[in-house]
């Protein structure tokens, strides 16, 4: 991937990869909002527990291989492998950033 991400998004996609809970969890601030597919997840604790239960088990990875602004957003899209059905999947994160960290982070198909 040679895609100039901004540094919060590239260190939880080199995190994802590695199916690393603690390196995902590092970019995002204290009380960040996660929202999948319609379903919010406020707060570390919170995402913390959506990976452990959704992404980990099936071993989903994102590989992003488009990214955009939009307003003050960062939206990257891309597919996601996994032992899940329909692997691999395409997806759009919506990243807000603020204070060098990830405020929100919204996926969706």
């Amino acid at each position: 991937m040679s895609m100039d991400l901004p540094k919060p998004i590239a260190d939880y996609v080199e995190a994802n990869a590695r199916l690393d809970i603690d390196g995902m969890l590092k970019p995002f601030q204290r009380d960040a909002v996660f929202i999948d597919n319609g379903k919010h997840f406020e707060g570390q604790a919170a995402i913390r527990q959506l990976f452990e239960e959704e992404v980990i088990p099936v071993k989903a990875i994102f590989t992003p291989d488009t990214i955009r602004e939009d307003g003050d957003d960062i939206v990257v899209e891309g597919p996601a492998h996994g032992d899940f059905p329909g692997s691999p999947l395409r997806f759009t994160y919506r990243f807000t950033l603020a204070d060098g960290a990830i405020r929100t982070l919204e996926v969706t198909l």
